[in-house]
């Protein structure tokens, strides 16, 4: 009795088993996003480096020219951006590599019997991966330093809000890189006292490192000055005076509007330095913009700050948030604006600040979809029960 057949078995097996290869390398290059997932990914980053690339590049005249002319000159303004950016050993290999890229196909013939073929595809290849390695290297190094970077970023910040009488507080912020120059906080002076807190919102201008670098120098100096117990607007000014001496002649100023809480009393007092004011929804529908204060922190040394206070009431909601938000642009370009945003705050929902919070950011989001944004996007709600 002869045993079956087993050709078509092992054939089906192995078939399945390069299925389940193929399977397992698409997942681990696509990370399980979907087809249209990588897709706005894909336009996403391209549109953000073409917006990068021109933002450098000198293309200015460009609008008034039409056809190939037109598109003569992006290329060459891209090349260009792109090419300098570069060390010059790598431009020189990408030089080569482009060289040899065009070279190849041609044939030159030397009398009647010799003919040379230029086929250096594969050599153009290899240089164009060569020096794809070398920036990537570059990128890797750069994003683990940048990594270590926000891991003590997210140090100066609070993890968690802290619990206060009669109120809530929820805070959310997406650097547009791997830092951010946005700061907030929440915390009392004193914590054997819960009497005072300090509710604070801030933008260093600039962004990435540089503004990262000023933001922890402010929080170190904002803690350091809060714990003297010294009036708000004292404090103030004493921050100035620090940001003067390190902002550049105010090329690195501090926009920020820095509030006491008094639980007791619920009264905030608040001096707001050149922000966007922050906007407080009563209960009943009304909104108040919180304007009372000055210049930016470290545009001028003598410059004086006023101080304002309100009180809130069961039901109010107080929003903190930098330019980032009202700035955020969908992939035509269009800015969220304020105007949309008083509308999302008009029409809050009465829940807690978390909710509130999410219920913000979610309006933003679905504005700008996968567009890749230029700014820190903060927001910072405080909730009165």
């Amino acid at each position: 009795m002869s045993a079956p057949p087993t050709s078509g078995v092992s054939s089906s097996r192995s078939s399945e088993s390069l299925l389940d290869r193929v399977r397992h390398f698409w997942q681990r290059i696509s990370e399980g996003r979907q087809l249209d997932e990588l897709w706005s990914q894909f336009t996403a980053d391209a549109r953000a480096s073409y917006g990068f690339y021109m933002k450098e590049a000198e293309a200015e005249g460009l609008e008034s020219q039409r056809g190939l002319r037109r598109w003569f000159g992006i290329a060459k303004a891209l090349f260009w951006s792109l090419v300098m950016k570069l060390t010059p050993a790598r431009r020189v290999l990408l030089l080569v590599a482009f060289v040899m890229l065009v070279m190849s196909g041609f044939k030159f013939q030397f009398g009647k019997d010799f003919v040379f073929d230029a086929n250096f595809e594969i050599l153009a290849a290899i240089l164009f991966l060569l020096l794809l390695s070398l920036e990537l290297a570059d990128k890797v190094t750069m994003k683990r330093d940048l990594e270590i970077a926000r891991e003590i970023q997210t140090w100066l910040v609070p993890s968690e809000p802290p619990e206060v009488a009669g109120a809530d507080i929820a805070f959310a912020t997406r650097p547009q890189n791997s830092v951010a120059g946005d700061y907030y906080d929440a915390f009392y002076p004193n914590p054997a006292e819960l009497d005072r807190l300090m509710v604070v919102i801030a933008d260093v201008a600039g962004k990435s490192v540089p503004a990262a670098l000023l933001m922890a120098t402010l929080q170190a100096s904002l803690r350091t000055i809060a714990g003297e117990n010294v009036p708000l607007v004292d404090l103030v000014a004493r921050l100035n005076h620090y940001a003067c001496a390190h902002s550049l002649n105010g090329l690195r100023f501090t926009t920020g509007v820095l509030s006491e809480y008094h639980p007791i009393s619920r009264r905030l007092v608040y001096v707001n330095a050149g922000h966007n004011a922050p906007i407080l929804r009563r209960a009943n529908g009304t909104l108040e913009t919180l304007e009372a204060g000055g210049l930016p922190l470290g545009i001028r040394s003598a410059a004086n700050y006023e101080t304002a206070s309100l009180e809130l009431k069961p039901g109010d909601a107080l929003i903190f948030f930098t330019d980032g938000v009202v700035e955020a642009f969908n992939e035509a370009g269009e800015e969220f604006g304020n105007a949309r945003w008083l509308s999302v705050i008009r029409n809050l929902p009465d829940w807690g600040a978390q909710e509130t919070l999410h219920f913000l950011m979610k309006r933003v989001d679905e504005f700008v979809g996968a567009t890749r944004q230029s700014d820190d996007i903060t927001c910072l709600v405080f909730r009165s029960r």
